[in-house]
């Protein structure tokens, strides 16, 4: 099983966005050194609490930062972007970083829905519901493989990287994003931390799997919720920040990373907000974290595990990625 890194780029309160993309490189340093298979970066717009709004340009600079390990985007969310532009845009960071780089791909809006208008050129509607179509002409023009009469057949041998391509991934929490992966023939990771009901998706995935230029046999990862401290009450205490935040996402209010002690003042105010809406969340120390982590991985029947998390102090987010590498050991991490 490997191990890898999910980062969200969080803004924590009273600090600046460039606070957390410095942040972000330095993580990404860490996680290199502590054997973290894969290090990759989430695409939020209009957010007062996240800083990665252009995945694309953070990577060049995290590809910059380290050596070894693999960097990608979790996700870039077609839907708001030309599939040329995207396969551009990601040819020239594997030809800057050869071998080491990750495409992930969503269909969200990484926003709410006057923010992804917003984002849009065309404003005169709504934008087509047309993943499947995006996917296609965007792996199209990686692959070189546009039939000889598409129009835009002669393009996808002007991508700035090539011969060097990044590996396609597609991530989702819905059945849709998982029969498109096995249909496409890609690997696949399932964002636990947003639906923690999804190995029957990773099941489905599996099962309906069609071989494919892109990938031999179906490989799934699990991006799961993961905080861990010293102890369980000192990872509680940590994950509260992220408790808080998220009660008022879903009050239609993005706030930047609160405090422990401000978390914990307003949970113990707002007592229905206290649990975690249904999502799973692994805290606590490192022993128990790392069976959170198995049991999961097992549940999911996945090759691989992506941990995110959002604290709000970043010596504390380094901290608990360390803890989790010690737990597994660097032979596990090897893997």
């Amino acid at each position: 099983m490997r191990l890898s890194v999910l980062d969200q780029t969080p803004i924590p309160y009273g600090a600046s966005g460039g606070t957390a993309l410095a942040n972000s490189l330095d993580l990404a340093r860490h996680a290199e050194a502590l054997g973290y298979h894969r290090y990759w970066v989430a695409e939020h717009h209009g957010s007062p609490a996240l800083a990665g709004a252009a995945p694309e340009v953070l990577l060049a600079a995290l590809g910059a930062a380290t050596r070894t390990i693999r960097i990608g985007s979790g996700g870039i969310m077609l839907p708001h972007y030309s599939p040329l532009k995207v396969a551009e845009s990601f040819s020239l960071l594997a030809g800057l970083y050869p071998g080491r780089v990750d495409l992930g791909l969503g269909r969200a809006p990484g926003s709410d829905q006057r923010t992804a208008f917003a984002l849009q050129r065309d404003r005169r509607q709504q934008a087509p519901n047309d993943f499947p179509n995006q996917l296609a002409e965007l792996l199209g023009y990686l692959g070189d493989s546009l039939p000889a009469d598409h129009p835009f057949t002669a393009l996808a041998q002007t991508l700035p990287g090539r011969p060097e391509v990044p590996a396609v991934w597609l991530l989702g929490s819905s059945p849709d994003s998982a029969a498109w992966a096995a249909e496409v023939g890609l690997p696949y990771c399932v964002a636990d931390f947003i639906n923690s009901r999804g190995a029957p998706l990773a099941a489905a995935y599996r099962r309906d799997f069609q071989q494919s230029v892109h990938l031999a046999a179906p490989y799934t990862m699990t991006a799961l919720w993961t905080v861990a401290a010293d102890s369980d009450a000192e990872a509680e205490r940590l994950a509260s920040s992220a408790r808080m935040m998220m009660a008022h996402l879903m009050m239609g209010r993005s706030i930047p990373v609160p405090s422990p002690e401000t978390a914990l003042a307003w949970l113990a105010d707002h007592p229905e907000h206290a649990g975690t809406t249904g999502r799973r969340v692994i805290a606590g120390n490192p022993a128990k974290v790392r069976a959170g982590i198995e049991a999961a991985v097992a549940e999911y029947g996945a090759e691989e595990a992506m941990l995110v998390n959002i604290l709000f102090d970043h010596a504390a987010r380094m901290r608990s990625y360390s803890l989790v590498a010690e737990a597994f050991g660097p032979r596990a991490l090897a893997a």
